[in-house]
């Protein structure tokens, strides 16, 4: 397949190329697209064909439901059976925006589309050409991230064009996102909400808008056997080619673990990376060392750190040690994927 690359601006992008893109949706095609999360890889969500499409062009499990995302409110009745008022306010407060929503779906919705689930995954985002194309695809676009399943999310077209080029009709290049997270994911197919997915609307922002929200355990513990009710909860996701390991503890002790094993491994031959930050960078000693961001902007540490795993694939190394990222408003977030991108392998010192 020859895969169609076309550059759109942010705030102007242009019309004919994604009334273009829309009609390749329409027709059962497949494009990439960037939101203000990740690129995502668009088919059209109520036709079962595209959604199977979607999840050969990625390699992914057909039991890990896709995201619809729509560019109005009004869309979500055809493909919800119910929304809950908790869910209204959510929506109110934060769409569009970085917030996916699941509810119990209509017959609209095939079962292919939700990785053959009674509930589906909605999501508004807030990007410009995003909600443009959904708009000009038909208004319910699929879409997980634009990127073969398991490797570290797209957050640059060059990271879609290096997994997906020849495998989708087109790919459209916005420049790099802005969050580089995946959306939030809460369930209101419970009586109390239930994150599933934690991103840039953490927990307590959640909170003050629904009052009591519970964190699934399902985010805490790896089980083969739980049927995923949401993206990426069940498969290791975000992994770079080489073994990760977090090392989690006082800094001090971080670096002096990290460079140990580095200097270790590097005696055995093998070619060792460190992920620290501004603050940490000097301190190690290894092949390569990345520095993710400052700790006193913690939007830049989510930001980069899909882009930062993909580099290390440039740079083949054959293990790769991390710092932990507790920090007070995305830390959640950030070390949910990296936890999934190690494998969950962490060491405390």
């Amino acid at each position: 397949m020859n895969t169609i690359i076309q550059k759109v601006e942010k705030e102007h992008p242009d019309e004919t190329v994604l009334k273009q893109a829309g009609e390749i949706l329409k027709s059962g095609g497949l494009v990439a697209f960037p939101t203000e999360t990740v690129y995502g890889l668009g088919g059209d969500g109520l036709n079962a064909r595209s959604s199977e499409k979607i999840y050969a062009a990625k390699g992914r499990p057909s039991d890990n439901p896709l995201i619809i995302h729509i560019s109005d409110m009004e869309s979500l009745d055809r493909i919800v059976s119910y929304v809950p008022e908790k869910a209204r306010k959510l929506a109110e407060k934060y769409w569009p925006g970085p917030l996916t929503m699941i509810f119990q779906k209509s017959e609209e919705v095939p079962l292919e589309t939700t990785g053959g689930l009674d509930s589906v995954a909605v999501r508004m985002p807030s990007h410009k050409t995003a909600r443009m194309l959904i708009r000009y695809g038909g208004g319910y676009v699929a879409a997980p991230s634009a990127n073969t399943s398991g490797r570290p999310s797209p957050t640059k077209a060059s990271h879609v064009i290096e997994d997906l080029n020849g495998k989708v009709e087109m790919i459209l290049d916005g420049g790099e996102v802005g969050i580089g997270l995946e959306s939030t994911i809460v369930d209101f197919t419970e009586e109390i909400p239930v994150i599933l997915r934690p991103g840039y609307i953490n927990q307590e922002m959640l909170e003050e808008v629904l009052g009591q929200v519970r964190m699934d355990k399902g985010l805490l513990i790896t089980d083969t056997g739980i049927r995923p009710k949401a993206p990426g909860m069940k498969y290791r996701h975000y992994a770079p080619k080489a073994q990760l390991t977090i090392i989690e503890g006082n800094t001090e002790a971080v670096v002096q673990e990290i460079n140990r094993r580095c200097q270790d491994g590097e005696a055995a031959g093998l070619r060792a990376g460190v992920i620290g930050t501004d603050e940490t960078v000097s301190a190690y000693h290894a092949q390569v060392v990345k520095s993710i961001g400052t700790r006193q902007d913690e939007e830049s540490i989510a930001r980069h750190l899909f882009g930062i795993l993909r580099e290390f694939d440039e740079e083949k190394v054959d293990m790769i040690f991390s710092e932990s990222f507790e920090t007070p408003r995305m830390g959640q977030a950030i070390m949910n994927r990296l936890l999934k991108a190690a494998g969950h392998h962490i060491i405390k010192v």
